[in-house]
C-alpha cells in the first residue's frame, strides 16, 4: 500500500486529502510543521510527499533540503505561492512537481499517480551509526557516540554528506569538487585535501590512521561505516 505524507499547517486541507486519499486506499501520516514532517519521513519511509511551503518553524523549502539529504521520495509541492520564483526555489532545491492553491483534488491525486510511477524504489537511510559518531542525514547533523554535538562547518557537511550518500563507493576528486563546489573547481584538489583534514580531526579516532574517511592514492575518497 502507498504511503502518504502530507504536510500542511491548515487542518481543513489535511481533513480534505486524508479523506480523499485514505477512500483510494492510501496510508496517510499528517504533519503539521517542517520539523514534524522530517520525523515522520524518517520514521515511516514515505512513498510521496505532499508539501505545502508555508509552514510553522522550518519552511518546506528547508524541508525540501533536509529529505533530499537522504532520501529521493517523489515531492509534490501544494501551496498558495503560485509566482514562478516560488516554483522554481522549489523545483531546485529538490521537489518532483508543484501545484497551486486553490487546487482541483483530481489534478492532484494523477500527479501524485505520476510521481509515485516514476520514482524507483532505493535502500535509502536517514541516519548512519558508526562506532565513533552518528550522522543525521535528514537533520544534517552529526554527534559523537556519546551524543555531543560535533559542529561542522556547510563545506565540511556538503563533503561528508556526499561520501555517506554514496557510502563504500570510490569517489573520484573531480566529482566531489563539482558536487561541493561546483563545476568550476574540479581542478582545485588542495580544496580536499584540506577540508578532508578537517573532518578526519573532528570525526577519527585516530586521523593520521583513518577508519571511516578512507583516501585511496591517485583515485579518490570513499566512506565506510566500520572496517
Amino acid at each position: 500500500m502507498t504511503r502518504v505524507l502530507v504536510v500542511d499547517d491548515e487542518a481543513p486541507i489535511q481533513r480534505a486529502l486524508s479523506v480523499n486519499l485514505r477512500a483510494r486506499g492510501y496510508e496517510v501520516d499528517l504533519a503539521g510543521t517542517g520539523e514534524q514532517a522530517l520525523q515522520l519521513a524518517a520514521s515511516h519511509h514515505p512513498d510521496v510527499v505532499i508539501l505545502d511551503l508555508g509552514l510553522p518553524g522550518i519552511d518546506g523549502i528547508e524541508v525540501i533540503h533536509g529529505l533530499r539529504g537522504w532520501t529521493n521520495v517523489p515531492i509534490i509541492v501544494l501551496s498558495a505561492r503560485g509566482a514562478e520564483h516560488d516554483k522554481v526555489t522549489a523545483l531546485d532545491a529538490g521537489a518532483d512537481d508543484y501545484v497551486s492553491k486553490p487546487f482541483g483534488m483530481d489534478e492532484l491525486l494523477a500527479r501524485l499517480r505520476a510521481a509515485v510511477r516514476r520514482s524507483t524504489p532505493a535502500d535509502e537511510v536517514a541516519t548512519v551509526e558508526t562506532e565513533d559518531f552518528r550522522i543525521d542525514l535528514a537533520g544534517k547533523r552529526v554527534s559523537s557516540r556519546h551524543g555531543e554535538p560535533i559542529r561542522l562547518t556547510p563545506t565540511e557537511w556538503s563533503l561528508l554528506e556526499v561520501l555517506v550518500r554514496n557510502a563504500g563507493r570510490l569517489i573520484a576528486p573531480k566529482q566531489l569538487l563539482a558536487e561541493v563546489w561546483g563545476p568550476q573547481y574540479r581542478e582545485e584538489s588542495n580544496y580536499l585535501r584540506v577540508h578532508m583534514a578537517h573532518l578526519r580531526r573532528k570525526l577519527e579516532p585516530s586521523p593520521a590512521q583513518p577508519r571511516y574517511l578512507i583516501t585511496e592514492p591517485g583515485m579518490g575518497y570513499r566512506f565506510v561505516s566500520h572496517t
